[in-house]
């Protein structure tokens, strides 16, 4: 019989991001078996859902405590997405208590459950986040340009100013950097326009539409992500299961994605380093192959069937376990 499932994301379509993209892959892969509405909050008056979705420890917090205290009757699952499980479950005590709420717990990658107080890892789970693969495109022999992106948008936890930086050090004439993302930040909003001005290497898109982002990364020799925090980075995925190779900041979220003895970390802020990766990637063949490797290793681990069926098995597990 099929269940009401609400998904509380702080982010909406309009806002097409990491939990955007996550509330709306997880509510397409349960509608299939249950009734699923994705919202940005929940009150008491609201008619009470037989599960509660909620993104983000701190941003759904409000959502979580109403549920909680008026349906402690229903199961709750918390999904930890990125800033809450790297900084605000360590500082917030609205993020600390959404843990202590939640019936269930989800992180995005391995690293996440170290990132949790250890009394409360029992009750957590990892579900690798998914996108379609897409296949590998094939470049002419001698392109005109060799692009690498970042995709995300302009806010410091990204940490943009890095992959700006790093334009202004890479010699190789056909390199070029874009940046996929729209301006949340508007002091780096400034620093892009002006990068675009002072070095034609680097090149700001603007925000565009999923699809276009993915057909874009798609074309490109490498994907630079310079996060200071992550959950456990979409773009990551899509790239890997596009066949680009990722040049990451050395942290734990991109590490719990791509693993220990990946090739292609840099130190965090650290833009020369990037640059380096990038001509080295272009440079030597067989880097760039080890890359390729190493990437297509991890990819079966995000593929949509595994997390729908991750997904689907804990969901039903909470529902099954909630006396009817």
């Amino acid at each position: 019989m099929a269940k009401r499932i609400l998904i509380v994301s702080p982010a909406l379509a309009r806002a097409n991001n990491g939990n955007w993209q996550t509330a709306s892959r997880w509510a397409r892969f349960l509608r299939g078996v249950h009734e699923v509405e994705v919202s940005d909050g929940w009150r008491a008056k609201d008619p009470a859902p037989d599960l509660l979705i909620a993104l983000h420890a701190r941003r759904s917090a409000a959502s979580l405590a109403s549920f909680a205290e008026t349906r402690p009757d229903k199961p709750s699952l918390l999904v930890l997405t990125g800033t809450d499980l790297y900084r605000d479950i360590h500082e917030s005590r609205e993020a600390q208590a959404s843990l202590q709420r939640a019936t269930a717990l989800v992180v995005l990658q391995e690293d996440g459950i170290a990132q949790l107080p250890p009394a409360l890892r029992p009750k957590a789970r990892v579900i690798h986040q998914s996108a379609p693969t897409l296949h590998p495109y094939r470049a002419p022999a001698r392109p005109r340009h060799l692009d690498v992106c970042m995709i995300g948008h302009l806010r410091d936890e990204k940490d943009p100013l890095t992959f700006i930086r790093a334009a202004n050090e890479i010699t190789h004439p056909a390199v070029r950097l874009l940046h996929i993302g729209g301006a949340l930040d508007p002091a780096l909003e400034v620093a892009a326009r002006a990068a675009m001005q002072a070095n034609p290497r680097y090149r700001w898109l603007g925000a565009l539409p999923h699809t276009q982002a993915r057909q874009r990364l798609k074309r490109c020799h490498a994907m630079a992500i310079s996060s200071k925090m992550e959950g456990g980075a979409n773009v990551i995925i899509e790239a890997l299961t596009c066949g680009v190779p990722v040049l990451a900041s050395d942290i734990g979220g991109n590490r719990g994605m791509l693993g220990s003895d990946y090739a292609g970390y840099f130190p965090l802020g650290d833009a020369g380093a990037l640059a380096r990766l990038v001509e080295r990637s272009v440079a030597d063949q067989d880097f760039h192959a080890l890359l390729l490797r190493q990437c297509a290793a991890r990819a079966p681990l995000f593929l949509p069937s595994a997390e729908q069926a991750a997904l689907r098995d804990l969901v039903d597990n909470l529902l099954f376990a909630q006396p009817h």
